[in-house]
């Protein structure tokens, strides 16, 4: 009989040892998360979120405000015509670039992606990709988003449409 209840012990040992695991999710905390990434992000970029107790980041068009940058669009534009960016190739297509804003103004974790026109993954020029993600990176008139009182971290991206590989138009 002893050796019956030494095996039935083991067996719920086993058992509840193996319930015990962690189980880590390969998926991020909301769909469309932007992971950090050491070889493409800037290491003294913070999310602020997280430490006032906000497990998420928002989206651009969360709240009151869909735009939030000193100038609106129209300046975004103007500077992007003062750039003169634009292809040798007679490309078209999109090239998006969606990044994170933090609670405060400061950009970050930027991720491109490119589509021909018919909207298929596919790469455009990668001078004219780079190009685009540098000058991006260079607007630093965004400001917090605000929901409730309080300043959130929120994704933002800007789409460039491209049409004989220069900027036809900027989205959102």
């Amino acid at each position: 009989m002893t050796k019956a209840v030494y095996l039935l012990l083991l067996f719920f040992f086993t058992l509840f040892s193996c319930q015990a695991e962690k189980n880590v999710s390969k998926y991020p905390d909301t769909v469309g998360d932007i992971s950090f990434d050491e070889k493409l992000d800037e290491a003294g970029f913070e999310k602020c979120g997280k430490g006032k107790g906000i497990p998420f980041s928002f989206q651009y068009y969360h709240g009151p405000k869909m735009f939030l940058y000193k100038g609106e669009k129209i300046a975004i534009v103007e500077k992007l015509k003062k750039e003169n960016i634009y292809s040798e190739k007679k490309i078209n297509g999109y090239i998006t670039v969606r990044f994170l804003v933090n609670c405060e103004g400061k950009t970050g974790m930027f991720r491109l992606k490119h589509m021909n026109s018919d909207l298929k993954d596919l790469a455009l020029d990668e001078e004219l990709e780079n190009k685009l993600l540098k000058f991006t990176k260079s607007l630093n008139g965004w400001m917090p988003k605000e929901i409730e009182g309080l300043k959130v971290d929120y994704y933002q991206y800007l789409t460039y449409k491209i049409e004989d590989g220069k900027v036809s138009e900027v989205l959102p």
